[in-house]
């Protein structure tokens, strides 16, 4: 029997991976009948295939310097291995031999073959040393949390990040297991971004960090410390970033030099890196978020020059450097799909076949607060007059935030006659240290704040109607949806909680070292240590008083958020006799296969639209232009 046509298909925001020996040759995550896999495509034939064809699909990849593919093969449960396939044809094969199943936990591609990995299990993190094919050695295993961040060009010196605030931020080991160095990040939150490309052919590598600038570079401003011999052609270089008074800073690791910071380098909001690819390279592309939206920068370490890369208003979720020096990026906005660009306007593979109408107006809104001014974005109807019924969207993390950017609940919620508010709460990135580290009514409850006061304000301008406002969220957005509905019921008349966190006691007792960790640093210890504080914390301990409809949605093979503190929450639920309806998945928290999101958004719809009921649309379509 032949399957029904699909009317919709799933979109990864994942850039592709380019070839290193040629740019026009890439791999990415693509959409095969709604579900995520992997494509080839050559540019220079405008030729393609599709890699894999698994029943619940395959989302990360990668490609080293031979062309090997690689992607990794998980079960539904999130746990599996490496494996690696020719580029442009053959049967696909496990990439390293005596590696254990688990989570990834991190891939590095060297010369030769060479290849780190990292494989997260119940057991904790095992970071692994090979070449493809052959047979791998075990390097680390530590019950820390942490990743593999990268291995070095020729494969002496491997970067393993923890916690960016943890006394171990970023551990330097030999291929034998020999730690070399540890950078600290307890006093400056500390983070590795990368091994520069090899040195070897780096003409006037005197002016790299820490040296003397070369002639006519520019300097910047005070007298400069007088230099030492610095990195030696193929000596390894890592790059950093660290957090130092109230600014993020670009730096440097080398051995035997520590981290330096390049003063030039800066920025008030956070700010990632990464290095242009290439022998010799000493440019970094940088991507800054900031209230929402997104800037593009390249750096020349030798010229201590830094350049914006023009780029259209809104937000680009990744961005890389090629190998022939263009800049790729997945650019997006509010009522605009993401899209795969580059600054060279040379097509890139993978893009969405939708062309969406165009769904509402814009606006950005700042509420006066303690800790400074609250930036919420609002999505308003385009044919419905206000005030509309209003759904608070908020955001997962904690540190994440909302950004000008497309997301296809807001559009369904709007295309129905809702206006949408999506809140960057005190605890959200993209606004500065002090903003997210802001928790000054307690974890949880600070944002649960915040959410009432943009709650007020929207319904004083008008935007929003009175008795007609509901939370929607997803993950650690679900848990403020869960804390709010218990700690504030008369405020809400309708919740939808995805995937939440639901009970803090029993979510640390299921979940993964490095949640663990999180929770620890951000209660002030474990729920043995300081069970006051989960206790006030966790949404268990309000559900009771929940007076509004409420809808949970959960999922079997969750490990972020464990079935099992769902089931804690829904037995609390039950004993209050709070109604509530419920909807289980058989995925993990992240599913790849569209037609689980797609069944969440129509229940969740019709969940609304009974708690929320819409205005009916005008017979006359809107006079107003819509914003851009």
């Amino acid at each position: 029997m032949t399957p029904a046509p699909r009317s919709y298909g799933v979109y990864r925001p994942v850039l592709p991976v380019t070839s290193p020996r040629h740019p026009d040759r890439m791999v990415y995550t693509g959409d095969a009948d709604g579900r995520c896999e992997i494509f080839t495509w050559d540019r220079s034939t405008d030729t393609g295939r599709q890699l894999t064809d698994r029943p619940h699909g395959t989302l990360l990849c990668a490609i080293d310097e031979d062309e090997a593919v690689w992607w990794f093969d998980e079960d539904r449960g999130g746990s599996g291995g490496w494996r690696t396939q020719d580029f442009h044809s053959g049967p696909d094969r496990p990439a390293l031999a005596g590696v254990p199943h688990g989570r990834p936990a991190g891939l590095a591609l060297a010369a030769g073959g060479l290849v780190a990995v990292g494989i997260r299990s119940h057991e904790g993190l095992g970071i692994h040393l090979g070449r493809r094919g052959g047979i791998a050695t075990s390097v680390l295993h530590t019950t820390d949390s942490g990743a593999l961040c990268d291995l070095a060009p020729d494969g002496e010196l491997l970067a393993v990040s923890g916690p960016a605030y943890s006394a171990r931020a970023v551990t330097l080991l030999s291929p034998d297991g020999t730690i070399v160095a540890v950078l600290s990040g307890t006093g400056e939150r500390t983070w590795a971004l990368g091994f520069a490309p090899p040195l070897a052919s780096l003409p006037g590598s005197a002016s790299l960090p820490g040296l003397a600038p070369s002639p006519g570079a520019t300097s910047p401003p005070g007298p400069m410390p007088v230099p030492d011999p610095g990195p030696m052609p193929g000596r390894p270089l890592l790059l950093v970033m660290r957090e130092r008074a109230g600014r993020y800073h670009l730096g440097t690791w080398a051995p035997g030099r520590g981290v330096e910071l390049l003063p030039w380098c800066s920025f008030d909001t956070e700010t990632t890196a990464r290095w242009y690819p290439g022998p010799g390279t000493a440019r970094v592309l940088l991507r800054q978020d900031r209230h929402g939206r997104s800037r593009l920068f390249t750096a020349d370490l030798q010229r201590r020059e830094l350049t914006p890369v023009p780029t259209p208003q809104g937000s680009i979720l990744d961005a890389a450097p090629a190998a022939d020096g263009d800049v790729h990026f997945i650019w997006t906005d509010a009522v605009n799909v993401p899209r795969a660009l580059s600054s060279s306007g040379a097509s890139l593979p993978g893009q969405s076949r939708w062309r969406l109408p165009r769904f509402g107006h814009r606006q950005d809104l700042w509420t006066p607060g303690p800790d400074g001014p609250l930036h919420t974005l609002v999505t308003t109807p385009a044919d419905r007059p206000a005030p509309h019924p209003l759904v608070l969207l908020v955001h997962g993390g904690p540190a994440d935030h909302d950004r000008d950017a497309y997301d296809p609940q807001v559009q369904a919620l709007v295309g129905s006659g809702y206006a949408v508010a999506r809140v960057n709460y005190r605890g959200s990135t993209g606004y500065g240290p002090h903003w997210r580290s802001a928790y000054s009514e307690g974890v949880g409850h600070t944002q649960v704040a915040d959410l009432v006061r943009a709650r007020a304000e929207l319904l004083d301008r008008g935007i929003g109607r009175e008795g007609a406002v509901g939370l929607y969220g997803t993950s650690w957005g679900g848990y403020l949806t869960l804390l709010a509905m218990g700690t504030r019921p008369d405020l809400w008349n309708a919740g939808v909680a995805v995937k939440p966190l639901a009970d803090c006691v029993t979510a640390f007792r299921h979940s993964t070292p490095a949640l663990q960790a999180l929770d620890t640093a951000l209660f002030g210890g474990t729920p043995d240590e300081v069970p006051e504080a989960y206790a006030h914390a966790s949404p268990s301990s309000y559900a009771a008083a929940i007076r509004s409809p409420l809808l949970v949605v959960a999922a079997r093979r969750d490990a972020k958020c464990p079935p099992e503190q769902v089931e804690a929450y829904l037995a609390v639920l039950r004993a209050g006799g709070v109604a509530h309806e419920l909807m289980w998945l058989d995925s993990g928290h992240d599913g790849y296969d569209g037609a689980d999101h797609l069944a969440v958004i129509r229940k969740s719809l019709r969940f609304l639209g009974r708690g929320l009921p819409p205005a009916p649309v005008r017979a006359e379509p809107s006079p107003h232009p819509e914003r851009r």
